[in-house]
């Protein structure tokens, strides 16, 4: 806003400069006029003087010369009185010229004051009701990044900012779903650590029984000894049932899979695509190619689909040689294949059935950050979308290839 305050100072200092440089341009101009009748006059006098008549047919100002007699002070135009061989002369005369030259003034200020607030209005409206709103709305990222989630986010009258409005409520939202989510996942995760954790304690409490009675010699026969051993691997295997759940519970999905089914077309899925790596990896120098395809609708969630190939993308990029990424179409009359390849692949082939799970990394990955769940992500979103994704090698080329249903 400081920024656009200096430009609308400057803007306003150089509209005072025109102002007053055209009044002063035209001012002359005018001042120049009004004395040209008093030359044209000056000359005639001379001539007199010489000649004691003269031709006024070709004056510009001069109406009519009058010599001095009854009718010397019957006039209603301007004149001037000068003495010529010691008689009196009137010369009458007009400032045509001068008016003209006064309503030309007055036309030009006219119009450039129109501009004038012409302008003013529209850099007025554009501080006022553009930048303003806009400066306010720069404090939403950092309230959210804080965590301030709670105030929706209210749309401006002129709604120039609705699309940007829309999607910043749509992650806001998003963003308090999953906090929300993710506090119910800790307390029912929590809640079922303690109530195992509950549990886990009576056969322990038998089996450390057991044990002691066993070490001090407390049943000697043959008989009992077996049915407290039976007792003991009864109350392991319990423990062991419990631990099974706290394993199986760890293992549940953590992540949103929802997905809007619709129809797209596999063009839109490609320009979003091709849109933001093209930029990105030119700046990479990573060559980017895009292989035939024939446009059709596909059956799915189009930002859904964007975030599998992003996903697939960032590894492409991560795990790469850096040299070339490439999209082809391999054709499939029942669905649509896009598969994504580059070459400087590092991962063993014993290691290519598991690329899919969750918190998964190869050896390749040791010096890479990473979560180990883009691919994870990428099979649960095309499994929801009744698609797949699967991934081959070969040499050092991989090519992981996601399909999609028609519509």
């Amino acid at each position: 806003m400081k920024a656009f305050n200096r430009i609308f100072s400057a803007v306003a200092v150089a509209v005072i400069l025109l102002f007053a440089v055209v009044n002063m341009i035209l001012a002359a101009e005018g001042t120049d006029g009004g004395r040209r009748y008093r030359v044209e006059i000056s000359r005639l006098v001379r001539e007199i003087e010489a000649n004691g008549s003269v031709d006024i047919s070709e004056c510009e100002y001069v109406t009519n010369i009058e010599r001095y007699g009854e009718n010397f002070y019957s006039t209603d135009s301007d004149y001037v009185i000068c003495e010529i061989n010691g008689e009196l002369y009137r010369f009458d005369y007009n400032t045509n010229g001068c008016s003209e030259k006064t309503h030309l003034t007055g036309i030009v200020n006219g119009v450039l004051s129109v501009m004038a607030i012409l302008v003013v209005t529209v850099m007025s409206y554009i501080k006022f009701a553009i930048l303003a709103p806009f400066e306010r709305l720069s404090d939403i990222p950092y309230e959210l990044s804080k965590g301030n989630l709670t105030a929706p986010i209210k749309e401006t009258k002129n709604r120039f900012f609705g699309k940007f409005l829309w999607g910043i409520e749509i992650l806001r939202e998003n963003i308090e779903q999953q906090k929300q989510r993710e506090l119910e996942m800790q307390k029912e995760k929590k809640t079922l650590l303690l109530s195992l954790s509950h549990d886990m304690k009576t056969p322990l409490s038998a089996i450390k029984l057991y044990s002691a009675a066993l070490s001090k010699n407390l049943y000697l026969d043959a008989e009992k000894q077996h049915k407290i051993a039976e007792n003991i691997n009864e109350k392991a295997d319990e423990i062991e049932g419990y631990v099974s759940q706290i394993i199986t519970a760890s293992r549940e999905d953590f992540l949103s899979f929802e997905v809007n089914m619709g129809e797209f077309y596999l063009s839109e899925l490609i320009e979003k695509i091709t849109g933001y790596y093209r930029e990105k990896l030119a700046l990479i120098k990573t060559e980017l190619i895009i292989g035939e395809y024939k446009n059709c609708l596909l059956s799915g969630d189009l930002s859904r689909s964007v975030e599998v190939l992003q996903n697939v993308m960032e590894n492409s990029l991560k795990y790469g040689d850096g040299r070339r990424v490439e999209l082809i179409f391999p054709e499939d009359d029942e669905c649509v294949q896009i598969a994504i390849m580059n070459g400087g692949c590092t991962l063993g082939k014993d290691d290519l059935p598991h690329i899919f799970e969750s918190f998964w990394r190869g050896a390749n990955a040791e010096n890479i950050r990473g979560s180990g769940l883009g691919l994870y992500i990428c099979r649960q979103l095309m499994h929801r979308m009744n698609g797949e994704i699967f991934a081959k090698i070969d040499d050092d080329i991989i090519t992981v290839t996601a399909v999609f249903t028609r519509a």
